[in-house]
């Protein structure tokens, strides 16, 4: 097949674009990034010379580009990760997430309905169901509760992507993913900051009391599950991805400073984000019904894995957290 991948420098969607041309699936790989802070081709050294591999620098929501590229590459399937993905950067600064989230969606979208693209998968995330109260896990008709600038984002971005299924017959599906973790991951979110600031005998800000509870899915399990998917799905449905290992975010940082030898006196408790969803739990009993999908990586082994990647790759991490991060970083935890 011939995959269009936005935001293919980003975590998650550098690690698809990897998997990808690792195996056999793919006999062309078109990367189309705007490459902001969070988009990174180092995350793409491994793969760059594939003659397979193509890179367009451009904005999803430039729709000239897009509609050049998807005229130029004729893609079987457009995977769409592209997106303004951290809370607390929504929070501080809400525009971005609705311009690049929904706007940019509605781009693609129109792209792919007007040049009649044969698949159109639509990346999302768990935190569109709000925070769940146990024993309940969400599965894809829970209700939408979005609870942040960011999940309200992608909620709307879903909402759009399905009512092309509905309105045009497109070929629609959506999956929604639980926290991923894994190598690459900018260390803005949970478990790249803890590590990062642990190596570096930083303090590790905890939201309020930390007992926060996440699922975790390794990245690699993840962008499988997107596979799965696109093979397998049924046009117009909402397939969920969870990593089935839901633990508190305190635990997750206990066992980040045990495995680095380091002591939980650098954990540092403060001011808790504004609407914070306290829990987050999914069923991903339909995807591995419908297309045989489970994940593989126990969290053990995907954390220590994360944690030698983290240890070894000292100088790519000092890369990404120049410059622009320094300002977010203070702004987001000075006051706190």
């Amino acid at each position: 097949m011939k995959f269009l991948i936005t935001g293919g420098a980003g975590f998650i969607g550098s690690a698809f674009v990897r998997l990808l041309l690792a195996g056999k699936d793919a006999r062309r790989v078109v990367n189309f990034d705007k490459l902001t802070y969070a988009g990174n081709l180092e995350n793409l050294a491994a793969v760059a010379a594939d003659p397979r591999y193509r890179f367009i620098h451009a904005d999803i929501c430039d729709a000239a580009a897009v509609n050049q590229a998807v005229e130029d590459e004729k893609p079987d399937v457009i995977v769409h990760f592209a997106a303004e993905s951290h809370v607390d950067r929504s929070i501080l600064s809400p525009a971005p997430v609705f311009e690049t989230n929904l706007r940019g969606t509605f781009v693609l979208l129109e792209a792919a309905r007007t040049l009649k693209v044969p698949k159109f998968l639509h990346v999302s995330t768990d935190e569109v169901y709000g925070s769940i109260e146990p024993p309940h896990d969400a599965d894809e008709n829970y209700p939408l509760h979005a609870s942040s600038p960011y999940s309200a984002a992608k909620a709307g971005s879903d909402l759009l992507a399905l009512s092309y299924f509905t309105t045009y017959k497109m070929p629609v599906t959506v999956t929604r993913a639980s926290n991923n973790y894994g190598p690459f991951q900018f260390p803005e979110k949970l478990i790249p900051l803890m590590i990062s600031n642990a190596l570096e005998d930083k303090p590790l800000p905890i939201y309020g009391d930390g007992m926060q509870i996440r699922d975790w899915l390794y990245v690699d399990d993840h962008c499988r599950g997107i596979l799965s998917v696109i093979a397998k799905g049924r046009d117009g449905e909402v397939y969920n991805i969870g990593g089935s290992r839901a633990l508190p975010n305190i635990e997750v940082v206990k066992k980040i400073l045990a495995a680095v030898d380091k002591p939980e006196s650098l954990m540092k408790t403060v001011a808790d984000r504004p609407g914070h969803d306290r829990r987050y739990a999914l069923s991903s009993e339909k995807i591995e019904r419908e297309t045989g999908w489970k994940p593989r990586v126990d969290f053990e082994t995907g954390l220590r894995e994360t944690i030698d990647w983290y240890r070894s790759n000292r100088e790519w991490t000092e890369r990404v957290k120049s410059g622009e991060y320094q300002n977010y970083y203070a702004q987001n935890y000075a006051g706190r």
